[in-house]
């Protein structure tokens, strides 16, 4: 076994393979960029190397300079994780030169896989079944063109090398192809170096289920069973679980078998995943097989009771595969929630800033949180939003998903927007419950998951309240400690006044509403006049900053996180910002007429329009790239373009004018 391996990677992958690595007694070694310097998986390494500047092309996907810093440190072996250098052929042919070991398959099997093309030209002859489509070389507008017209629609066009969701387009109609080529070919080339694509036909209610295979250098191979993976949001994946629901056990054998042949086609050595769609009368098609670990393996880990980083180690070690196909056995269920920084209400669009709370659910046999960041931390543009990913099991399915709501409910982030409210509404739909899932359900279910956002009510304004008065308490009390007179009238906040009644005044905003709220003190509590009426009340601060309340007999406790004005209230499976009035609120609410601002920081990569171009409602206007991925800004409403503020490669902030318009 390696006594000393590099971990080519960083976050919450990292850590995860040093848990594994170090408990089995092998040293590992970190390297970071600039934006990682006191990242967790620096801080858990037994010694890390600078690599370079935050962008990837700077640090992460320096190979040569990885390759010198594992010579240099003694490393024996590298694991790239997944994404960066993990599917690179290249790379893995450098290490090899290097005499050192690739926790992965040969550069061969990399190279077979890598192309969605040729792999696919690899399954046939193997029995694994394929989708109908074009996988050729002519990479023409009219080729390919005429090869979807030929397929019929909708179609898919699909990056050739890659994956994650990036270079990937559904097409409806002929006329829309053009466009969406265009678009798909710029993003590839842009995330993979290669503007190859590949078209087929999309299956309008396909399940996205895959299978995890595992292979030794003495011939061995087997297979892991499944994970569903269907529910998806652009094309990424957001919940799967293992095993698929209603999947019969005859469909599983067949999957599996087809995966283990489809592996043994290109002599695949560690850890691999076959990736099918699974159309409703249990017919499949291989789609791609991704030759590296992948993010959802915990949930397999936890069916199967197996180390698969533990697998990996052992295998490109020279040993024998730890267990055989039929000592292979499915135990309960489990399901892996990614949570991300992102912004579910907006189109998902990945969110930057700093956590500045952060609490995770109680950890133990039934929960697993796998996470390379914590509180204090900056989630920024240069790396993939995901802040963990939250894993649960138990006996069955539904006792797993129960687990999977009441973990969502424990989580608590503040300082950035994420989408734990929004899990927390997937994982509550009653035909998610049910199991009836595949690749469209967010779409099909859109209205049920995104609701309108309600009012502020008049509980969480009286919560917001009775924690600014309790917060002043505490500060009183910290303050009369210190003074000589620990009874001065100075250092009392109950709002008593002179000929009138002791009482404070607040006023809340939330989504650019005023919320009114008084505080009348009593003996024992307070009285809160709020939009709706009265309620009586007490709230005390806890030891561990919780705040315990009293609102007309109802006892609860509940978080509440400020900073500055800010307020966020968190409760079991909620929460809510809102913002203190003050003075001065210039600044405030929307873009305003007749400017268009930008939702996320990124790149401009496109600009489609000129100053006195006339637009109409939802035509493209120009493309951001930020966090690996594409996004079009569309024209809010029919109207003649004055001025537009940026050109190609230009950096911009979030909110910052992009395009003016003409009155």
């Amino acid at each position: 076994m390696f006594e000393k391996i590099l971990i080519a990677n960083r976050g919450e992958i990292a850590c995860r393979v040093m848990r594994t690595a170090q408990r089995m007694g092998i040293q590992c070694v970190a390297v970071y960029s600039d934006a990682d310097a006191n990242a967790m998986h620096v801080k858990m390494a037994d010694e890390a190397w600078h690599l370079g500047g935050a962008a990837a092309r700077d640090s992460y996907l320096k190979g040569d300079l990885i390759l010198e810093i594992a010579k240099k440190s003694g490393a024996q072996a590298i694991h790239p994780g997944y994404g960066f250098l993990s599917e690179n052929a290249e790379f893995a042919d450098l290490c090899e030169q290097n005499g050192i070991v690739f926790i992965g398959p040969h550069a061969a099997s990399i190279r077979a896989m890598g192309s969605k093309a040729g792999a696919k030209e690899i399954m046939g002859p193997a029995g694994v079944p394929l989708v109908k489509g074009y996988h050729g070389d002519d990479q023409s507008l009219a080729t390919l063109q005429k090869a979807a017209d030929d397929i019929g629609y909708p179609v898919l066009i699909k990056a050739v090398s890659g994956g994650g969701g990036k270079g990937m387009r559904q097409v409806f109609s002929s006329d829309e192809f053009a466009e969406n080529l265009k678009s798909c070919q710029r993003e590839a080339k842009a995330s993979f170096n290669d503007e190859r694509v590949l078209v087929e036909k999309y299956l309008t209610k396909p399940r996205h289920v895959e299978i995890q295979v595992f292979a030794d250098t003495h011939g061995h191979a087997v297979y892991l069973f499944e994970r569903d993976c269907s529910v998806q949001r652009r094309h990424q994946k957001i919940i799967e679980e293992a095993p698929a629901p209603l999947m019969k056990s005859e469909i599983r054998q067949k999957m599996g078998e087809a995966a283990v042949r489809a592996a043994k086609a290109v002599n695949y050595v560690g850890a691999g995943t076959c990736e099918f769609l699974l159309d409703e009368d249990g017919s499949f098609y291989f789609m791609e097989m991704n030759t590296r670990l992948q993010v959802e393996h915990p949930v397999t880990e936890m069916i199967t009771g197996q180390d698969l980083v533990e697998w990996q180690l052992r295998v490109a070690a020279g040993e024998h595969l730890p267990l055989k196909q039929e000592q292979l056995r499915i135990n309960g269920h489990a399901f892996e929630a990614r949570i991300y920084a992102e912004d579910p209400d907006n189109n998902f669009l990945p969110s930057t800033g700093t956590l500045h709370h952060l609490r995770q659910p109680q950890i133990g046999a039934h929960v697993r949180v796998d996470t390379g960041v914590e509180q204090g931390d900056t989630v920024s543009i240069h790396y993939d939003p995901m802040i963990a990913k939250l894993i649960v099991w138990d006996e069955s399915r539904e006792k797993a998903l129960a687990r999977l709501r009441a973990a969502l409910a424990e989580y608590e982030i503040v300082g950035l927007t994420h989408n734990i409210r929004f899990l927390h509404s997937l994982a509550s739909h009653p035909e998610f419950i049910k199991g009836n899932v595949d690749t469209g359900f967010i779409k099909k279910h859109e209205q049920a998951l995104f609701p309108p956002k309600p009012d502020v009510s008049d509980e969480q304004l009286a919560i917001a309240a009775l924690f600014l008065m309790a917060d002043r308490m505490r500060d009183a009390k910290s303050q009369a400690s210190k003074n000589a007179d620990c009874y001065s009238p100075w250092a009392d906040v109950t709002g008593w006044r002179m000929n009138e009644d002791n009482h404070h005044q607040f006023t809340f905003i939330a989504d650019e509403k005023e919320y009114p709220c008084l505080v009348h003190f009593r003996p024992h509590g307070v009285v809160l006049e709020l939009p709706t009426g009265e309620c009586r009340a007490t709230g005390e601060l806890t030891s561990d900053d919780l705040l315990a309340i009293n609102i007309n007999g109802k006892r609860q406790q509940v978080r509440v996180v400020q900073r500055d004005k800010m307020l966020t209230l968190i409760g079991h499976g909620w929460s809510r910002v809102l913002q203190l009035k003050t003075l001065n609120l210039e600044g405030m609410g929307g873009s305003g007429a007749g400017r268009l601002t930008a939702p996320m920081p990124g790149s401009v990569i496109d600009v489609k329009v000129k100053a006195g171009d006339e637009v109409k409602q939802g035509q493209a206007l120009l493309v951001l790239e930020a966090m690996k991925m594409e996004h079009t800004i569309r024209a809010p409403a029919d109207g003649r373009v004055a001025e537009v503020m940026f050109a190609p490669g230009d950096m911009v902030q979030d909110g910052v004018e992009l395009v003016r318009f003409e009155k």
